[in-house]
């Protein structure tokens, strides 16, 4: 009796403090890219769940048909070898199971790698997201504007992050908005995402970085489009111009809070856009460039070798 009432204590208690979690932020989507990432969780879940309950019920019902105490004290089991139809389960539903998981997850990955759908011919808001120890930078280049450590975005239009970090590799991450990408020192790399619905929302780096990486957050606020304008208008009139100097001493290592600025620092420190597949086909196109040269050469070299010959045969 007092093992169940222990049970049953254990049990409500775990019920109680389960109420007060927040729902997972991930499973909360405010834009067209987060709610295919959900869908595909959910899926997930739902298989792994129904596995689960499977695996159970089979056990269950193996433990209770087959116990000992339905079968004679002599009794002893027949030896089976081999059963096609249990091997056959065994390793053809898993099989099933993962080409199905993988066919969703690529295309689900091509879904949320392209512009968002459903936007019409909207142009995207173009913001270059780096990072630095332990902050974030926002360039808005076509509103000639700057934020520390927090993001304004519209709502209703697609939007398009270059990232990259003025330090070690981190990762880009608005969880209520669509998964995360890294940003790298000598690279940049391409986000694709959008807001549905105005709110606050919440982003971070999601790759260890060192010692400040728990809070190297951001906040992320969607707004109207006529609300966006506003506050880029506001900006232009209060905050300060952003400096080579004042940015070299942002880039310090530790933390900060929010910042804002007129113009960017892409003027004076602009990102690395070189893209290694470019690269390599420009060095190929120059060695095949001095290859042809080096052809012309020795041609032009054997047909004045074969004049002095001639004349001189002359």
């Amino acid at each position: 009796m007092k093992l169940k009432w222990s049970l049953f204590a254990m049990m409500l208690t775990i019920a109680a403090v389960l109420t007060g979690c927040e729902p997972l932020l991930v499973l909360d989507p405010k834009g067209p890219q987060a709610e295919r990432l959900a869908s595909d969780i959910l899926l997930t879940m739902g298989i792994m769940l129904f596995i689960v309950l499977a695996v159970f019920g089979l056990l269950i019902y193996m433990l209770v048909k087959y116990r000992a105490s339905k079968q004679p004290a002599d009794y002893e089991p027949p030896h089976i070898h081999g059963n096609i139809w249990v091997e056959t389960i065994c390793v053809g539903v898993p099989i099933l199971i993962v080409a199905y998981l993988s066919f969703v997850s690529v295309q689900s990955n091509y879904i949320v790698e392209a512009k968002p759908e459903g936007y019409g011919d909207k142009e995207p808001l173009v913001v270059y997201a780096s990072s630095s120890n332990w902050k974030w930078h926002f360039s808005y280049p076509e509103e000639n504007i700057e934020t520390v450590n927090y993001l304004y975005i519209p709502t209703d239009r697609p939007l398009e992050f270059k990232l990259y970090s003025h330090g070690p590799i981190t990762s880009f991450w608005i969880p209520q908005l669509g998964g995360q990408k890294y940003a790298m020192n000598d690279h940049v790399t391409t986000l694709h995402l959008a807001a549905d619905a105005p709110g606050e929302y919440i982003g971070r780096n999601s790759n260890f970085s060192g010692e400040g990486f728990a809070a190297n957050t951001f906040n992320v606020t969607a707004m109207s489009q006529e609300d966006f304008d506003e506050w880029v208008d506001e900006v232009k009139e209060t905050a300060d111009p952003l400096t080579k100097e004042e940015f070299t001493e942002l880039l310090e290592p530790g933390h900060l809070g929010q910042l804002t600025y007129t113009g960017t620092h892409l003027e004076f420190s602009p990102p690395n856009e070189h893209h290694h597949g470019e690269a390599e086909e420009e060095e190929a196109s120059d060695a095949e460039t001095e290859t042809e040269e080096s052809h012309e050469d020795h041609s032009e070299h054997e047909d004045m070798t074969q004049s002095e010959h001639e004349h001189m045969n002359h």
